[in-house]
């Protein structure tokens, strides 16, 4: 079972990043998929979900209509588009599947400077 993040990195403030998240050794389309991240010195927090169908999204106030969250079943992956960004969502993120079981992938830094 493995998740794997990838797509992060240095990006301006206003600049857009796209991450994945691929999934491999289960059925990804039985799970839903959220987005977390953990910024220095916070806790960990939830970002947006996806179901397992992708026909159901949800997302942190801080968020919406700045990232979306989308997936494809037939290439077990998830995507998080991240437009307008804030050095405030600078952190790492990970990707989470949720279904009976839950796994995690190892996180994708993101940095957001000038």
């Amino acid at each position: 079972v493995q998740l794997v993040e990838s797509g992060g990195g240095l990006v301006q403030p206003g600049g857009s990043l796209r991450l994945s998240c691929a999934a491999s050794g289960f059925t990804f389309s039985n799970f839903a998929v959220r987005w977390h991240r953990q910024a220095p010195g916070k806790e960990r927090e939830w970002v947006a979900g996806i179901s397992s169908t992708g026909g159901i999204t949800n997302y942190q106030d801080s968020v919406k209509g700045r990232f979306t969250i989308s997936r494809d079943n037939a290439k077990n992956t998830v995507y998080l588009q991240m437009n307008s960004l804030k050095p405030e969502d600078t952190a790492v993120y990970y990707c989470n599947a949720i279904s009976r079981y839950d796994y995690w992938g190892q996180g994708t830094q993101v940095t957001v400077s000038s």
